[in-house]
């Protein structure tokens, strides 16, 4: 399914919210959250990540959302041109990580009870 420019595609358990396809991870992190909406929360840390790496030329955003034991397993990250620059990851591993942003996606990508 294509939304605006973004590709979703959902096999099973696993949502991937890409800009380009094939989805790619030339630079990823990785988190842990609670059950909630895949898509949701993968367009809210889309736009977070894009909003953090915006500057550098040629990043193409992916986030991944699989359901596990314990929740959702997040991979974020995307396609970056080379050279890679160690930077990079270590921008997306702060962004999963910082509480605030989490606490926003969370409230935003909580599951809907219906009846």
């Amino acid at each position: 399914m294509t939304q605006g420019m973004w590709h979703t595609q959902k096999d099973g358990d696993v949502v991937t919210l890409a800009r380009a396809l094939p989805a790619r991870f030339d630079v990823s992190a990785t988190a842990s959250f609670p059950m909630l909406a895949r898509t949701r929360l993968a367009h809210q840390i889309r736009q977070d990540m894009w909003r953090a790496l915006r500057n550098i030329r040629g990043f193409s955003p992916v986030v991944r959302v699989e359901r596990c034991d314990t929740g959702l397993r997040v991979t974020a990250g995307g396609r970056v041109p080379q050279p890679i620059s160690k930077h990079i990851a270590e921008r997306v591993e702060s962004l999963l990580s910082d509480e605030d942003l989490r606490a926003r996606w969370i409230k935003c990508a909580k599951l809907r009870v219906s009846g």
